[in-house]
């Protein structure tokens, strides 16, 4: 299913580097720390990230310093963004307006968290047409 992305965006609650390393011997990687994430994780990377893809201007973000991050509240602090990625609520979530994703939140592909699916997100952009994402459950043993 990754062989072909050409970008990751990590919403935060990495766990160890080493996984940032494996995603980036896939596809580069923007990320942004989470709230379970340690002294390492968070100085390396930021609160927010921002990146440019494709045409869209995209957050990533964990969220968790909107307290429950909620699509109003992305909105509302990232206006300015195309697309929003958050984590925090490990919820998967996808948020599309006039056809055009605005906040997705992909879950969590690591450990099953709170009895809620283990996912990732897939967004595909090309320029000059609206993104279209989705939310895929991965297999679990």
């Amino acid at each position: 299913m990754f062989q072909t992305v050409d970008h990751i965006l990590h919403g935060g609650d990495v766990g160890p580097w080493a996984i940032l390393n494996e995603l980036q011997a896939i596809a580069p990687v923007t990320a942004a720390f989470g709230n379970t994430d340690d002294a390492e994780i968070r100085q390396r990377l930021p609160r927010v990230a921002w990146v440019r893809l494709e045409g869209c201007d995209i957050v990533v973000t964990h969220g968790d310093q909107l307290g429950v991050p909620t699509p109003a509240a992305l909105h509302e602090t990232f206006p300015e963004a195309d697309i929003i990625v958050f984590g925090h609520t490990h919820k998967p979530l996808l948020e599309l307006v006039d056809r055009t994703v605005t906040v997705i939140n992909p879950g969590s592909a690591g450990p099953r968290r709170f009895d809620l699916p283990v996912s990732v997100g897939i967004l595909e952009l090309e320029p000059g047409i609206p993104p279209r994402g989705r939310l895929v459950a991965l297999a679990t043993e």
